[in-house]
């Protein structure tokens, strides 16, 4: 029997080590798809990281019934709230990547990411993007008193006057805090902040003109703009909301390519087979697309949307770079 010569040996090495990556990545694609065939083969839990109620919450259990009729499995709606959503989050972030933990939740992900640097969770790296739901934009409204027909009349209103005007949000590093700071970075508005704790006392302060300035949904806002107790006069979208056909944009009065635009959107832990999320995603926009479902959403304010995976997650990735910036020039940090 021949010996082998090291030249021989180095070769056989070198042609193992290119070969194992092979091997593990086909391994790893069949366990992927033995796990995408057979599921689901438990109950499916929509972890909602907030309390009952929400915008997050019922758009959960308005697309529940569906889900589970085509998954043929129960789907059940876990309410988990805490730290401002972190404590669900989390728990979907570390739960087995198998598609039976997901996440409903609403655009102050990205938020959080920008605004808490010691989460205990990578929001980029260790959620994957199903689908978005829907988007719905800020309106920006004044305190009715306010002498301010526009959104420029307003910004010009308060360098006249650096020291008297305010804006009201649902708290510190809230979705609407960065908003409104994003504007103010853009404008050189000088306004001072106010926070609230939640939406409803923050719309309160504006009607009773203890705030001036508030951007919030349309949903909460509409009821007062109807009274005439507050004055649009902006919207957050990038194009002209249906409701409100008459008011400019923030990106029309003057600053192109600002947003100020919520969604809610479904998540699963990483390592979840891409099989397992494109069914998810398909089951999604099917549940959207019927007429039923999308009446429902109609009546909370909001307007379905179909979306991809892909789309849904370079949204993520761009939101977190933008607000991670308007944090840091700002020196917005969550409490």
């Amino acid at each position: 029997m021949s010996a082998v010569t090291p030249k021989a040996e180095h070769w056989t090495l070198r042609r193992m080590f290119r070969v194992l990556p092979i091997v593990a990545a086909a391994f790893a694609f069949t366990v992927a798809a033995a796990l995408a065939q057979n599921y689901p083969s438990q109950t499916v839990r929509i972890i909602v990281p907030q309390a009952a109620g929400g915008l997050n919450d019922i758009s959960a259990r308005l697309i529940q019934p569906h889900l589970e009729r085509a998954l043929k499995h129960p789907v059940i709606v876990e309410n988990k709230p805490g730290a401002a959503g972190v404590i669900g989050t989390d728990a979907v972030a570390k739960a087995a990547p198998d598609g039976h933990t997901l996440l409903m939740v609403a655009g102050s992900l990205t938020v959080l990411a920008a605004t808490s640097p010691k989460l205990p969770y990578d929001t980029e790296r260790d959620l994957v993007p199903i689908a978005q739901l829907f988007g719905y934009p800020f309106v920006f409204v004044l305190n009715a008193g306010v002498p301010a027909k526009t959104l420029p009349e307003f910004i010009a209103l308060t360098k006249q006057n650096p020291d008297k005007y305010n804006y009201a949000t649902t708290g510190q590093a809230s979705h609407n805090h960065l908003v409104t700071e994003r504007l103010k970075l853009l404008s050189g508005m000088q306004i001072q902040h106010l926070p609230y704790r939640g939406g409803a006392p923050a719309m309160l302060a504006v009607v009773r003109g203890e705030a001036h300035l508030l951007a919030i949904s349309t949903t909460l806002a509409q009821p007062h703009i109807q009274s005439g107790a507050v004055r649009p006069v902006a919207m957050g979208g990038l194009s002209r909301d249906k409701q409100y056909p008459d008011l400019p944009t923030v990106a029309e009065q003057g600053f192109p390519g600002f947003e100020a635009v919520s969604w809610i959107g479904l998540f699963a832990p990483r390592g979840t087979p891409r099989p397992i999320v494109e069914r998810l995603n398909a089951e999604v926009n099917s549940a959207l697309g019927d007429p039923e479902v999308a009446a429902r959403f109609a009546q909370q304010g909001v307007e379905v949307e179909q979306s991809n995976p892909d789309e849904f997650g370079k949204r993520i990735s761009v939101e977190v770079r933008n607000w991670t910036e308007v944090a840091r020039s700002a020196n917005i940090r969550a409490e």
